[in-house]
């Protein structure tokens, strides 16, 4: 990350958001939406113009009134911003949200199909990293995750 809050957005992420925004051409920037959340969370999740229309449709398919809904709305409207990635391929990260995920110099990837997240390296390792290790220890050592996935159905 840069003095000005930008970071390089890897080159693969770069073309799912592209391919994701309805109204991307080439010249054009691409939005994305950024969810920051609430202050438990204490990284960025970054999601495609498609993902973002996937989850409106989630959401108002909700019971209207309902606590989940109301969850819901709350974090992906109102603790969300809408942005676009710029013409060498970068986010600029506003400094409220590099503040609230105390990002400083370094950012880390992770991909998530259709979003990715922003953690500071340190703090991925310290909850994200002894999650997935946690998770991993219910298994034997010779696990592979893999199987977890369901079977598809060929047409």
């Amino acid at each position: 990350m840069d003095a000005k809050g930008r970071v390089s957005i890897p080159a693969p992420f770069r073309r799912v958001i592209e391919a994701s925004d309805p109204d991307w051409r080439e010249g054009l920037r691409p939005n994305i939406v950024i969810v920051y959340g609430d202050a438990r969370q204490d990284w960025l999740e970054v999601y495609t113009m498609r993902a973002i229309e996937e989850i409106d449709e989630q959401i108002e398919d909700m019971q209207r009134g309902s606590a989940e809904r109301l969850m819901l709305e709350e974090r992906m409207y109102g603790q969300s911003v809408e942005t676009n990635i710029d013409d060498d391929g970068r986010l600029v990260l506003p400094q409220k949200l590099r503040e609230k995920i105390g990002l400083t110099s370094e950012a880390f990837f992770i991909s998530a199909g259709d979003y990715f997240k922003i953690w500071k390296p340190e703090t991925y390792e310290e909850r994200a990293g002894a999650r997935s290790r946690r998770l991993a220890d219910q298994y034997p050592d010779d696990f592979d995750p893999r199987s977890l996935l369901p079977p598809r159905t060929r047409v």
